[in-house]
C-alpha cells in the first residue's frame, strides 16, 4: 500500500515548531494521526468531533481526500 501524500491534502498543514511538524488539521493543533488511531479504535465521527477540536467540515474534508486517494491507480518505480 503507497502512503499519501499529505502535501497534496487542503484539509491539512505541516507547520515546523507547531507539534513537530506532524500534519494536523488546518488551523488546529489536531494531528491527522490521532484522528485516524481514534477512528481505528472505533470512535464514531461523532464521537471524534465531540472529543476534538474538529469540525465536521474539516473530516468531511479529510476523508473526502483519503478517499480520492484511494480511486488513483498504485505508482510502481
Amino acid at each position: 500500500m503507497r502512503s499519501l501524500d499529505w502535501s497534496e491534502c487542503p484539509a491539512v498543514e505541516s507547520i515546523p515548531g507547531k507539534v513537530s511538524g506532524a500534519w494536523l488539521l488546518r488551523g488546529t493543533r489536531t494531528p491527522v494521526k490521532v484522528l485516524f488511531e481514534n477512528l481505528e479504535a472505533g470512535l464514531s465521527i461523532e464521537e471524534l468531533i465531540e472529543q476534538f477540536p474538529v469540525t465536521r467540515e474539516q473530516v468531511h474534508s479529510l476523508m473526502a481526500f483519503v478517499a480520492r486517494s484511494l480511486e488513483k491507480p498504485p505508482a510502481y518505480g
